[in-house]
């Protein structure tokens, strides 16, 4: 049995971490509360020596995949990529507000796909405000596309667990491969971002312009960072050589689920993508990859390990055992009925806290429900639908959320929690209840 000195102090760290990454005073980085928080884990005894190896082993594979992801992005803005993107999407808009709704919408699910959710949503945001802009669109009609953008950049995590790294840590918790992941996931999850897509579509049209400047220029900024550039590198056929680039990731994104299939850690793969990429980079704008220790945001790292050590001692004093004692009755029945609590509890769970601690919180109950397998690995899809999709309720449900505020108030954008939860309580709800239902009948249809 624990002490009640070891249970408080694990409680208050807990509370403590997500308050201040929630409030985050002074823009405080998400990386010193989960450190400090941790710290007073390891101080009330509720985490050993021995799990903290554990630990480390779960989360070592999916935190370098994550890294070398952001690596990749890093790289492709210093070839101009995310600028040419820009500039592509205001070209095939052709005028239309409407049809550049859809390019927003679309190129925010590819970002996410080709990169991860936090990246994508650093990447596209900036991307966007320099398009509002340069078009001249008023604050109100920029939000559409803002936080469009941003819903469905979060949401598209969803389908393939290698683009969030709290699903895959979830992954290795729970022993399941990105193969199976994908299998199980990308069919149901994609269906239910096109039905969030076209609630999102209904909720806006009104307020959307039909018609855009034609011609406009798009300005020489640094999408990631705020500091403008003053031209794109010099790269003879720039069409071809970008197409090259986006060809080559792709093959690396494909190339992580192969590895997955035949048992190779996957973070193998995304760092030597990582590392042609840099090279390629290095041979073509002479840019030594020293740059990429500065660059890196290796906080992601240390905020990942911290939180995780958090929820441990929280697994450790009996919160899960709790919960599976409540929620195993309900979650022996059918696969719908499991796929509708798990993905209703994380939702919950990641409303109240975030989805970083909800999911892992969930996974870690449901690895001790002792389920048959294809319950297990169906509540924990569930899971993962609720923390990436059903997280959106609020702004403060996930971290790339969070992100993407900070972002906007930089660049003097307005989007009040009035203007974002009129929308996310019309659309998430039957967009989630969609992709549950449909995640269990499909599960049940291919097994």
């Amino acid at each position: 049995m624990f002490g009640s000195t070891m249970i408080t102090l694990t409680i208050a760290a807990f509370v403590m971490t997500v308050v201040l990454i929630l409030w985050r005073p002074k823009e405080l980085n998400e990386a010193i509360p989960a450190t400090g928080g941790a710290l007073l884990v390891l101080l009330s005894g509720s985490v050993s020596f021995a799990d903290l190896l554990k630990i480390t082993d779960t989360i070592s594979d999916a935190v370098i995949t994550i890294m070398a992801t952001i690596v990749m992005a890093i790289v492709l803005e210093s070839f101009g990529f995310f600028q040419w993107a820009a500039e592509g999407l205001i070209a095939r808009a052709k005028g239309s507000g409407l049809r550049l709704f859809w390019y927003v919408i679309l190129l925010c699910f590819l970002m996410t796909l080709f990169f991860n959710n936090d990246g994508s949503i650093m990447i596209t945001t900036p991307i966007l405000i320099i398009v509002l802009q340069n078009l001249g669109l008023k604050n109100h009609q920029k939000i559409p596309y803002l936080l469009s953008g941003a819903l469905i950049a979060t949401a598209s995590s969803a389908p393939i667990g290698v683009s969030n790294i709290v699903n895959l840590i979830a992954l290795k918790i729970v022993g399941m491969d990105l193969y199976m992941h994908t299998l199980m996931m990308f069919i149901p999850s994609t269906l239910g971002l096109l039905v969030f897509a076209f609630l999102l579509f209904l909720s806006f049209y009104r307020i959307l312009p039909k018609r855009l400047p034609l011609n406009p220029k798009v300005p020489r900024q640094h999408p990631l960072h705020a500091k403008p550039s003053t031209a794109m590198p010099a790269i003879k056929n720039r069409a071809k050589f970008m197409r090259n680039i986006l060809l080559f990731v792709f093959m690396v994104r494909v190339s992580l689920f192969i590895a997955s299939y035949f048992g190779i850690p996957v973070s193998i793969v995304a760092v030597l993508g990582s590392a042609i990429l840099l090279t390629w980079r290095w041979y073509y704008l002479k840019i030594s990859p020293a740059d990429m220790v500065k660059k890196t945001p290796w906080h992601i790292l240390v905020f990942a390990f911290g939180m995780y050590v958090i929820i441990y001692g929280l697994n450790n004093i009996g919160l899960t055992h709790m919960l599976v004692s409540y929620l195993k009755p309900l979650a022996l029945g059918d696969l719908l009925n499991g796929s509708l609590l798990m993905g209703g509890l994380v939702t919950v769970l990641s409303t109240l806290v975030n989805n970083h601690p909800a999911l892992m919180i969930g996974t870690l109950t449901l690895t001790g429900m002792e389920l048959d397998p294809l319950t297990l690995k169906v509540t924990y899809l569930a899971s993962v639908v609720g923390s990436d999709l059903g997280s959106l309720l609020l702004p403060i449900g996930t971290l790339a959320s969070l992100i993407w505020l900070h972002i906007l108030k930089q660049n003097k954008v307005k989007v009040s929690w009035k203007d974002y939860c009129k929308v996310t309580f019309i659309t998430i709800p039957p967009a989630l209840i969609f992709t549950l239902v449909c995640l269990a009948f499909w599960v049940e249809w291919i097994f």
